[in-house]
């Protein structure tokens, strides 16, 4: 039997503030965190977001700051902008009854305001990797007293390339700290970090898959491609749902498909890559605040968008990646909420289906009006051919390498770009080419690891960009 808050040793003033938002009983990783966390263990906790990770360290931290003093006691750091204001929203809603001052740092904000409200106090402290060590070199953020550090979803950071300055973040802070460290997955990397910094922790693990099951209705919708925005509009009036995600693959089908509901008369908002951060945060803050209903958007722009009331995730494109399958469904079926998870499949997508099915261990049902989910378990399917001349992935579960581009935004490099030099340089389906992301001066992509050698010979010396045309330098990253 599950236990309480209550029982997990929390005060009055955090469980008042978890009644008062409507909390009832703890999540499996809230459970089993928090009371090693108050013993003043270092953790692990391996989870996906949606597991309610966020109570198991904040609840803590609420309970280990001493309002009278003023300096900053904890630190949280985030992989990105939108993750950074919604651990902090949390914090600052289990520190309500103790008068607990949370101060958000972050890249694409005012420094000096940010500078303003250290200087006014900030018991704790949650931000940005970049924007952390930058207030840090200006001397306006001061870690000495600083006796507990998280690193909330430390695999993002990885792949972000942040790793390097969240371990000069934490030779900065005390020695005696307690550290949390929460990650989805746990990349040789991680696991050096956690090695180096952290004093025999408590390993805690929550298996997404499950949780995904348990929580989440899951159906499949066969559809033919000119079809598809119909079919959404139907669904969607079908379903009725109190607040949908509708996850496409790129930031152009984004837009379109957010104009062709906006046409059919619904309440709906886009949410990309390519928006600006004040149109991206003003989205955020609508959805966020019930406003809007529906929204659509990309994997990347997602990333971090934590909202309990999300009733149904729509996949308008199957994702190439059974772990993104996973990480979108993940958005509804909160703790302690049911969600409802469609899955548009064209034709020349079968594929990917199944390596969904085969990665979450059942078989999809179909969705009708009023469909309910009945999982069972899923077959091995006999191999398909693909298209003559076009190289898929070898098989469903095929393991991919990273790759490093030498050059990024600053050379106009998009995400379209890479994709579309991969597939017309080294024959690879642009289906097959995951994770593309464009930073200022490099870029990153995966691709199967047998077809890795190849692209890297295809791609050196291309040219692409547009301010002048980029020669690219491409390598594995190491592992």
């Amino acid at each position: 039997m599950s236990k309480t808050f209550a029982e997990l040793g929390l005060s009055e003033s955090t469980l008042k503030a978890l009644r008062d938002v409507g909390y009832e009983s703890p999540s499996a990783i809230q459970e089993q965190a928090i009371p090693s966390v108050l013993e003043g263990r270092d953790v692990i906790g391996q989870a996906q977001t949606g597991t309610g990770k966020t109570a198991a360290f904040g609840l803590p931290i609420a309970e280990y700051i001493d309002p009278e003093v003023r300096e900053v006691q904890a630190l949280v750091l985030t992989p990105t902008r939108e993750l950074c204001i919604q651990v902090t929203q949390a914090l600052r809603t289990y520190g309500a009854h103790k008068g607990i001052d949370v101060v958000a740092v972050f890249g694409g904000a005012p420094i000096r305001t940010q500078q303003a409200q250290l200087r006014a106090g900030g018991h704790v402290v949650v931000g940005t990797v970049g924007r952390v060590l930058d207030l840090i070199s200006r001397h306006s953020l001061v870690l000495h007293d600083c006796r507990f550090v998280v690193l909330d979803e430390a695999d993002e950071m990885l792949d972000l390339g942040f790793l390097e300055d969240v371990e000069k973040i934490l030779s900065l802070t005390p020695s005696g700290r307690q550290t949390a460290l929460f990650s989805a997955t746990m990349p040789p990397p991680i696991r050096q970090l956690a090695d180096r910094y952290l004093y025999d922790p408590v390993m805690i693990e929550v298996q997404a898959a499950t949780l995904t099951i348990d929580t989440v209705a899951q159906f499949q919708l066969p559809v033919e491609t000119r079809e598809k925005a119909d079919k959404l509009v139907e669904v969607l009036k079908a379903e009725r749902p109190d607040q949908a995600i509708v996850f496409v693959r790129t930031k152009i089908r984004c837009d379109q498909l957010f104009k062709i509901l906006r046409d059919r008369g619904m309440n709906v908002r886009a949410l990309h890559g390519d928006m600006s951060q004040g149109s991206r945060d003003g989205v955020m803050l609508a959805f966020k605040g019930g406003r809007v209903p529906i929204l659509v958007a990309t994997d990347v722009a997602a990333r971090g968008l934590d909202i309990s009331t999300v009733t149904h995730v729509i996949n308008y494109d199957v994702p190439t990646s059974p772990d993104t399958y996973v990480h979108r469904i993940g958005r509804t079926g909160r703790v302690g909420r049911s969600g409802r998870a469609i899955t548009f499949v064209e034709a020349r997508q079968k594929r990917e289906l199944e390596a969904i099915e085969k990665h979450i261990g059942m078989s999809i049902a179909a969705w009708e009006p009023g469909a309910k989910s009945e999982p069972t378990p899923v077959k091995e399917r006999p191999r398909r051919h693909s298209k003559p001349g076009v190289k898929r992935p070898e098989s469903k579960d095929a393991s991919y390498a990273k790759l490093v581009l030498g050059g990024g935004r600053a050379a106009g490099l998009r995400v379209a770009d890479i994709v579309g030099a991969v597939t017309a340089k080294a024959g690879l389906d642009g289906e097959a080419v995951r994770d593309v992301m464009v930073l200022d001066r490099f870029s990153f992509l995966s691709v199967p690891e047998g077809e890795a050698e190849r692209v890297i010979e295809a791609l050196d010396g291309t040219k692409i960009g547009t301010r002048p045309p980029q020669t690219l330098s491409l390598e594995r990253v190491a592992r």
